[in-house]
């Protein structure tokens, strides 16, 4: 069973067509690709003067870039550069599968196990993203191991358990190195573990050392390789909090308080949501305790969660297990309460009432119900917004001698970068760029600043004519200043306007590159299309499907080249 869900994970990881979230690559996989060979673009997280993110959940592909690297196949064979790492993450996505096989014996018992795991892994959102190089995706699976381990018997074998607590704690901090935020899930379930040892002191003195222990040795380590990584002393885990509390994190867009009931749960359990909140009540309804700490630990994370401004459906992904949990306590009740009533069925009509699916206690109405996400998965698999990535594939297939140069104008981070490009003779300043998205960083009133995303796609053809030069080059030059760097100059300078003109236009120069990287709905803004067609652009590549995305992701992507 085991090897089941590395099959089918590893299947998942390779076989992605789509983007889902830019983290995946500008978080992960381009910070690697820029530490084994040199070139790779750093988001301001990775190079403000107080840097926020670790070094510790992209390390996981250095390896297989560096033996990629180191066997001289990364020229020859540059799609290895994206199969390595995900083969490396449907491994670790297989974790989530195989602890929640352990985590229902240990809750529930055998008999809920099968169906538990059914529902893992035929999970829509599991397809979507358990698989891809996020920092959630391993976050929900470290999180499933610790509680796999966690003391879900009575407290006061406790002692007896000391190793598995351990454990738990162990890879609890580890989940906290890789998402801050995982501490949350964790203040509740070792509070609760605490509460349940009432007077017995000295117990909880252990787990309070145990804890101290295992989370100061985790912080160091954090801030010993990112102290090296960075070349100065430097705890991104104080940093990113410290961030994510402020302003800054409602730049990237603010939901209201019932978002991820209204949104991100059912997304999140797809089709079994209804089995989801069955099981919740009769988890309430039966007083069982250890679900019902589970239930206790959902609700708390979600009421946390709720009062953060910037909210994501990701951002709930290590709950997901847990209500996977729910989920099959109330598919076997259902089964088991059916298969009684069929005691007053004729004996020759039993076999039609119901079965034991595939030696699954699931009736065929609810089977047939959660499988309703198999095609969704297949769809977000293979089909959904797979114009961002294979445009990449595009470029790449180029020979280095028709490449000169490359810009996107697209909503910032739209597409994967040299982690799936490789091409070290774009990496030269100015020869391949984007429109930026900086954050505003050290302002007083940040609602009223704009990023140069924004600034374009309010009048691009305006943009296109005071940033860019009147005719192109034929030469294709590199960009002098087509983007900014979140730098020290950067912040001081945005201060300097929010106290002054409080024009955010940075004064970017752009020289006309020999491919365009956009969305379809860029064309149809006015004069948009007379003009590249005036500077001897034309259109050479379309991928993805016109209807997908909204706003300024709509119409497909197109990559138009300078023709004459």
């Amino acid at each position: 069973m085991i090897s089941l869900a590395l099959a089918v994970r590893v299947a998942i990881a390779l076989s992605t067509q789509g983007f889902f979230q830019p983290d995946e690559y500008f978080q992960a996989l381009e910070p690697a690709h820029h530490y084994v060979f040199g070139y790779g673009h750093l988001t301001w997280e990775w190079v403000s003067p107080a840097p926020l993110r670790s070094i510790i959940y992209p390390a996981l592909n250095i390896p297989p870039f560096w033996l990629i690297k180191t066997l001289g196949l990364d020229a020859r064979h540059p799609e290895l550069l994206i199969a390595g790492p995900r083969v490396v993450h449907g491994l670790l996505a297989a974790i989530t599968d195989i602890g929640i096989r352990e985590i229902t014996r240990r809750v529930l018992n055998d008999a809920f196990v099968s169906t538990a795991y059914f529902v893992s892994l035929t999970s829509l959102f599991h397809s979507l993203s358990l698989s891809r190089s996020l920092s959630n995706s391993l976050e929900t699976s470290l999180t499933t191991a610790a509680l796999s381990y966690y003391p879900w018997n009575n407290a006061r074998s406790i002692q007896v358990q000391s190793t598995r607590t351990r454990m738990c704690i162990v890879f609890a901090a580890l989940a906290c190195a890789i998402r801050p935020t995982n501490a949350i899930i964790w203040v509740y379930m070792f509070g609760v573990l605490f509460l349940r040892l009432g007077h017995r002191l000295s117990q909880g003195f252990i787990l309070i050392r145990d804890c101290f222990v295992v989370g100061a040795l985790t912080t160091l380590a954090i801030f010993v390789l990112d102290s090296a990584f960075y070349g100065k002393p430097t705890l991104s885990l104080l940093n990113f909090l410290r961030v994510n509390a402020s302003p800054v994190s409602l730049f990237y867009g603010s939901s209201p308080w019932y978002y991820y009931l209204s949104q991100a749960l059912p997304i999140l359990c797809s089709t079994s949501l209804p089995f989801v909140l069955h099981g919740m009540h009769l988890a309430v309804q039966n007083n069982e305790k250890n679900l019902k700490t589970m239930f206790g630990c959902i609700f708390w994370t979600l009421v946390v969660f709720s009062f953060v401004g910037h909210k994501e459906w990701r951002f709930l992904h290590p709950l997901l297990p847990m209500l996977h949990l729910f989920a099959s306590r109330s598919l076997v009740e259902l089964y088991h309460r059916s298969a009684k009533a069929e005691v007053k069925v004729p004996r020759e009509k039993r076999k039609s009432a119901i079965s034991k699916t595939f030696s699954l206690p699931i009736r065929t109405r609810d089977l047939c119900l959660l499988l309703l996400a198999v095609p969704a998965s297949i769809y977000v698999v293979f089909f959904h917004c797979v114009g961002q990535i294979k445009v990449m594939s595009y470029l790449r297939s180029l020979p280095p001698e028709n490449l000169a140069s490359v810009g996107f104008l697209t909503p910032c981070h739209s597409t994967p970068w040299q982690a799936y490009l490789h091409r070290p003779e774009l990496a030269a300043p100015g020869r391949m760029w984007a429109l930026g998205c900086e954050p505003p960083l050290g302002l007083q009133q940040p609602s009223e600043y704009k990023d140069q995303t924004d600034i374009f796609f309010e009048a691009p053809l305006e943009y296109m004519q005071t940033h860019f030069p009147s005719r192109v080059d034929t030469s294709y030059p590199p960009s002098a200043f087509p983007s900014s760097v979140p730098n020290v100059t950067f912040v001081e300078t945005l201060q300097v306007m929010e106290q002054s003109s409080r024009c955010w236009d940075l004064g970017w120069r752009h020289e006309w590159p020999q491919y365009i990287v956009l969305f379809g709905a860029l064309l149809r803004e006015p004069g948009v299309l007379d003009l590249f067609r005036n500077q001897g652009y034309e259109e050479v590549w379309k991928g993805g499907f016109e209807w997908e995305g909204e706003g300024q992701r709509r119409g497909a992507v197109r990559v138009w080249k300078h023709i004459r």
